[in-house]
């Protein structure tokens, strides 16, 4: 009897044991080298904001119109195989033309990253990336992450900050 006791309470234990969730990895770890890989913009605002809020600056939220212009310029970099702010047109020439009203702009480019942490990163250590993500005024966000499994760098990225408030 002692024995069936036991034998019950340890297969209990085992079915208790494989019903533990899986453990989530969080979305900035999210690998965008992959087909369907979707970038999570929400995280990415948050991310952005927090740095601007440890930097004494406003947070950041995501805009709709950045987000297709962003998406535009990752596209064509994309096609193109070219990391290049100018492959399209300067990006107040692309604001224009999408018929963004920005009062401020800046963005930032990059290619070869295959998670937004990583790109991330890879902005705050380059002064200039890091001055984008710093500068004052910009309210907006939008961020792009475009796939090209058949060029150099795989993942191209585009970050636009912008403000639509009068000066």
């Amino acid at each position: 009897m002692r024995a069936a006791a036991a034998i019950l309470i340890l297969l209990l234990l085992a079915g208790c044991a494989g019903n533990e969730a899986p453990v989530q990895q969080p979305s900035m770890y999210a690998d965008m080298a992959a087909p369907g890989a979707k970038l999570d913009a929400q995280a990415a605002s948050v991310m952005i904001s927090q740095y601007r809020q440890n930097n004494g600056l406003g947070t950041v939220i995501i805009d709709p119109d950045l987000m297709k212009l962003a998406e535009s310029q990752s596209d064509a970099m994309a096609a193109a195989n070219k990391m290049d702010h100018d492959v399209r047109a300067p990006l107040g020439k692309r604001l224009n033309a999408g018929g963004y009203p920005a009062t401020v702009a800046v963005e930032n480019v990059s290619a070869g990253y295959h998670t937004l942490a990583e790109a991330f990163s890879g902005w705050r250590d380059s002064p200039p990336h890091r001055a984008n993500m710093l500068k004052g005024g910009v309210t907006k966000l939008g961020i792009a992450a475009s796939y090209a499994p058949n060029t150099k760098y795989k993942v191209f990225w585009t970050m636009i900050l912008a403000s639509t408030d009068p000066r």
